[in-house]
């Protein structure tokens, strides 16, 4: 099958190259995940792109191939303290940082989704804006984090059910903001974030 050709194999040709990107900022609970995906040369899957762009079966059966063919990949996240003391922006970048220090093999290159990054280990980076609907290896890293968020917050569910989590993961739908109001935050909300309803209508 011929990739779709919006997405590119690489930036940089002839360079090891991770892709980076991140799931949760949007959030008011539960921590920021970040993925860093090494593709093969010749990986070329027609479905991939952006996970926002997917509906949730596909995102699974391409998480799936994403594993099994990656050259390395590594998924790892901040907790909401870590938001909180950092902020959600640096948070995000520093959980991609330690994605990319659980990948096996280093990089040459690194793009990221995105137009804020700090510099990894002196490696090169390149920012991307919309960077997870233009390269294979960021749509992928936008997979793995995405699903892997989504796991997590439907696991802690389990624990908490009146927020909702299975099915809002974390974000202000209408339920979560009134199950706040009505029990409080736990301590897997962002206390550096505007809880209330009042307060979220003036920034989501």
């Amino acid at each position: 099958m011929k990739l779709r050709e919006s997405l590119k194999y690489y930036m940089i040709q002839h360079s090891i190259e991770a892709g980076c990107d991140e799931a949760g900022r949007g959030c008011l609970a539960g921590p920021v995940f970040a993925a860093a995906v090494i593709l093969p040369a010749d990986f070329n899957c027609v479905n991939l792109n952006d996970s926002k762009q997917l509906g949730q079966r596909q995102r699974y059966e391409l998480r799936q191939i994403i594993e099994e063919k990656a050259t390395s990949f590594s998924v790892d996240s901040c907790s909401p303290q870590e938001i909180d003391e950092l902020n959600i922006l640096w948070a995000s970048v520093e959980a991609m940082h330690k994605a990319l220090a659980g990948l096996s093999i280093a990089p040459d290159h690194i793009i990221v989704d995105g137009n804020r990054f700090r510099s990894y280990k002196d490696i090169k980076h390149s920012c991307v804006v919309k960077g997870d609907s233009l390269y294979q290896s960021i749509a992928a890293a936008s997979i793995l984090a995405k699903t892997y968020r989504d796991d997590y917050m439907k696991n802690l569910h389990d624990s908490f059910p009146e927020y909702d989590w299975a099915n809002n993961k974390g974000y202000p739908t209408k339920k979560h903001r009134e199950a706040i109001k009505k029990y409080g935050a736990t301590d897997y909300h962002r206390k550096s974030f505007n809880l209330f309803e009042r307060q979220l209508e003036l920034i989501f």
